[in-house]
């Protein structure tokens, strides 16, 4: 069994393909047009192959309170890999990106989280050395 898929509601698709791509560093891999929204997902250029992100509309009712809920209490909806929490930082502030919280070193990572524009706090993560053995 391996990952292939994974999805993060968005408010607007292509918003999100914007920020995802021109900002994050993410490649188109799927737009496939299904009515008002699309089959929408971006890969790592690192791994062009590798699993997917949906770009998944919000429109669902549920969707709102759950996010609304999650960026209250400053839960990220996901976590992305990154080989140095604090130059991927650095580089995302400057291209105006706003992060909720800063590199901080956890233990076994540092983590950083921003909000992408879409509705959502992401996590950036890099594992130290020791820790990802």
């Amino acid at each position: 069994m391996r990952i292939e898929l994974t999805s993060v509601f968005v408010d607007d698709q292509r918003k999100a393909l914007a920020f995802y791509t021109d900002v994050l560093g993410f490649v188109k891999r799927h737009d496939v047009p299904l009515g008002d929204a699309a089959w929408l997902t971006v890969v790592s250029p690192e791994r062009p192959d590798g699993p997917e992100l949906l770009l998944e509309p919000a429109g669902h009712p549920a969707v709102k309170p759950y996010r609304d809920a999650l960026v209250e209490d400053g839960i990220p909806l996901i976590q992305l890999a990154v080989d140095d929490v604090h130059a991927e930082h650095q580089r995302l502030t400057a291209r105006g990106v706003v992060f909720t919280q800063p590199p901080t070193d956890i233990g076994t990572a540092h983590v950083a989280v921003f909000d992408d524009t879409c509705g959502n706090l992401v996590q950036i993560v890099a594992m130290k050395p020791a820790a990802a053995q």
